[in-house]
This record gives C-alpha cells, structure tokens and sequence, in this order.
C-alpha cells in the first residue's frame, strides 16, 4: 500500500474519531490514558515519546475544535500528528475494519 493511500486511510479513521469526539468530548480521557502508557513503555524510543508528548500538551492545552482541526486536516502537522495518534480504542472494531476494507485493494 503506498504512502499516501495510508495518508488518506489514516484521514478517514481520524474523521471517524473526530464525529465521536464531538458528541462525547470525555473520549479524550481515553487517548490521554493511552499517552500516558506509551510513554511509559517506550521510554527508550526518544522520537515517539515527543509525539507523545507532543500529543499530551495539545490534548491538555487546546480546546476540542483545534483537535478536531488536527484529527481531520490535511496539512504536515496534521497528517504527521495522525501517524502516532493517541485515539486507539475510540471506535468500535467493526468500524475500524469496515474503513480499513475500503483502502485493502487500493492502488
């Protein structure tokens, strides 16, 4: 799969997470708790805990429209941010797979 069909399938789950967001802004509890246990089982990965971190300060510092912004643009911040995004577990795994199928067979 190339680069940029991950791009948009990364773009597409993001979407999905920020639709759930907006109607229940506690999820952000969810991916703060995930941050917190990446950081603390990858330590020894200096590049990941500063996304994390990285992560950490916008969901602590910023209201839920500039994360929702981040979730869904499609500009180098956004799209880097959602490589390593802290929302795993925010969507139900049918939903997941079924917009994971509309990327398999892309070209």
């Amino acid at each position: 799969m190339s680069h940029d069909v991950l791009d948009q399938r990364s773009l597409a789950l993001n979407r999905a997470v920020a639709e759930r967001l907006k109607g229940d802004p506690s999820l952000l509890r969810q991916a703060r708790g995930n941050l917190m246990r990446w950081l603390a089982r990858h330590q020894g990965a200096p590049q990941l805990c500063r996304c994390y971190q990285e992560w950490l300060e916008i969901l602590d510092g910023q209201p839920l429209q500039v994360i929702l912004e981040l979730l869904t643009g499609e500009d180098e911040r956004a799209r880097r941010l959602r490589q390593n995004s802290p929302f795993a577990g925010v969507l139900p795994p049918a939903e997941v797979w079924a917009i994971k199928r509309r990327f398999r067979h892309a070209a």
